[in-house]
């Protein structure tokens, strides 16, 4: 029988505040055998519920547990306790971080609209081209209204052949770890 020591604890010192409310507790329930099988929800059990084991209330996370137990670990350090300066100085780096770390992350965001509002503008004029590189004015008026018009925007835009052969991904073998000799200099055709 492995019962944690908490547990045990428990099993033999009561409080009696603890005891009275479950006696309590216990008095306030006399119903009868009907309106339990009223009252019971799961629809998976036959029993009645007063003849239900209890297992010891609601399951357990046992990730919750594993963390629990290594806080609380005879070696695991005690927590960071700051003075006053030393936790300004502390908020005032991390919070300098926080912002240089917003900065870089805006910056490369900018530069990937730019660079998609780029190829957009390069689909648009691509699509609103013709045979010999003449664009459509924006009424659409003087121009070539042929099947070239649009005609390098079709090409650039299919997906015919992309996957016949062997992706890129799968060109070598993958590993986990690289090879021994970073690169074979000795290897002749």
């Amino acid at each position: 029988m492995s019962t944690s020591l908490f547990s045990q604890r428990c099993l033999r010192n009561p409080t009696p505040a603890t005891v009275r409310s479950t006696a309590a507790s216990l008095k306030s329930l006399t119903w009868t055998s009907s309106q339990q099988q009223k009252q019971q929800t799961a629809a998976f059990s036959s029993t009645p519920a007063t003849q239900a084991r209890n297992r010891g209330g609601p399951k357990k996370d046992p990730r919750v547990t594993q963390i629990r137990y290594f806080l609380q670990h005879p070696l695991t350090p005690r927590p960071l306790r700051f003075s006053r300066q030393r936790f300004l100085r502390h908020w005032t780096i991390h919070r300098a971080w926080q912002l240089y770390s917003a900065q870089q992350r805006r910056a490369r965001e900018l530069e990937l609209e730019r660079q998609y509002n780029s190829m957009r503008e390069a689909c648009e004029a691509l699509r609103l081209m013709d045979g010999n590189g003449m664009t459509l004015k924006a009424d659409g008026a003087g121009a070539n209204e042929g099947k070239d018009v649009g005609r390098l925007y079709r090409i650039a835009m299919s997906k015919k052949g992309i996957w016949e052969g062997v992706p890129i991904e799968y060109a070598r073998i993958q590993t986990e770890n690289p090879g021994r000799d970073g690169w074979n200099h000795g290897w002749t055709r």
